[in-house]
């Protein structure tokens, strides 16, 4: 018998085209708020003026000024914005970077959370918050960031370019992957995990062919839903800890590190986890999923390599340092020196090997 402990989140989840506009002012108006502050990036400030609009005079005010990894600095000017508005709840409309700032915004001010993805993060789904100040990101886990609702609509992602898609969806896959290994896994972990890794990879050549697939495109939301959840349940292990020091520290850009980290990680991981790398091998129809993510990527025009994304080599060690500074859970032991062999065969795009 298998022990575990599963605890569900408190969360309404809505998918269909056009959700954005027609079903968040109901899941506002369902939690009772009337003065939302409505948050994105600046590329995605069209799109959330038009939720904006939606929501009609519910919104309090439009702030547009999200960034990669949640600098402290435009984390302070959101809440700052949040209090003189005096609203009542927050709408992130956008990626991983609104939806990360919209966290900031609940764990500091208690306001409830609605999330409006446009990419597939999985941020959306996980009860963990991320802030960058003196150029290290640190994270935590809250229950007051996690969305009260989130509101999935596939036409939001009909704008995201293909090789956006691409690394944004391999990002949930990694999630999958971790929540697979964690130690607090649960069965209804696993299963999710395995049928979002499933989900995602099938949608993403699908979206690549057809980039104005509806359907491919809701089956790739589906999927990040998933992976998201069961990365939200779990805790997260080396790819992720490798991925929050390379993207905090040296600026690499999330998704695209993500992608080229994981078919690593999983090398390494490997010999510790077989169960895990069973229900990934089942979900990608593969024995050798490491090499599987990398060649999927490869087919599908991703980053391959590290030095691709601009990081030097001279900066291995102290990415190396810096993932192994604190202690957390993973299938393996981690030590400087192997987390280090882990970052230059990522580094160089190799083929990703098992780590004796």
């Amino acid at each position: 018998m298998r022990e575990f402990v599963h605890e569900a989140q408190p969360m309404r989840v809505v998918l269909k085209p056009g959700a954005a506009v027609t079903a968040t002012p109901g899941e506002a108006e369902r939690l009772g708020l009337r003065r939302l502050l409505v948050v994105s990036g600046p590329r995605g400030a069209h799109t959330a003026r038009t939720v904006a609009d939606a929501l009609g005079d519910s919104c309090a005010g439009l702030h547009t000024e999200a960034r990669m990894h949640v600098p402290a600095e435009v984390a302070d000017r959101a809440v700052e914005a949040a209090r003189e508005l005096g609203a009542d709840g927050c709408v992130a409309v956008g990626g991983g970077s609104a939806i990360g700032l919209g966290k900031v915004i609940a764990l500091r001010t208690r306001l409830p959370l609605i999330a409006v993805p446009s990419t597939y993060s999985g941020s959306e789904m996980t009860p963990v918050w991320g802030l960058t100040e003196h150029g290290a990101k640190r994270t935590g886990r809250d229950p007051s960031v996690l969305p009260r609702s989130v509101v999935y609509d596939p036409e939001l992602t009909l704008s995201l370019p293909v090789p956006l898609s691409v690394t944004s969806g391999l990002n949930a896959v990694a999630h999958a992957a971790e929540a697979l290994y964690a130690p607090d896994a649960s069965p209804l972990v696993a299963l999710t995990a395995e049928e979002g890794a499933r989900a995602m990879t099938a949608a993403l050549p699908a979206l690549a062919t057809a980039p104005e697939d509806l359907d491919a495109r809701g089956r790739a939301l589906y999927g990040a839903w998933l992976c998201g959840a069961a990365l939200g349940a779990t805790t997260m292990g080396l790819h992720h800890k490798l991925c929050h020091v390379l993207g905090g520290t040296f600026g690499l850009p999330h998704a695209e590190t993500h992608t080229v980290v994981l078919p690593y990680a999983l090398a390494f991981n490997a010999p510790a986890a077989p169960e895990a790398m069973a229900a990934l091998g089942r979900a990608l129809d593969t024995d050798d999923v490491p090499n599987a993510l990398r060649d999927l990527a490869r087919r599908l025009g991703a980053p391959r390599s590290l030095a691709g994304l601009g990081l030097k080599e001279a900066d291995l060690p102290l990415a190396a340092t810096a993932a192994t500074a604190q202690a957390y859970p993973n299938p393996r032991p981690l030590t400087t020196e192997g987390v280090l062999d882990v970052l230059r065969a990522a580094w160089a795009g190799d083929e990703p090997r098992p780590a004796p």
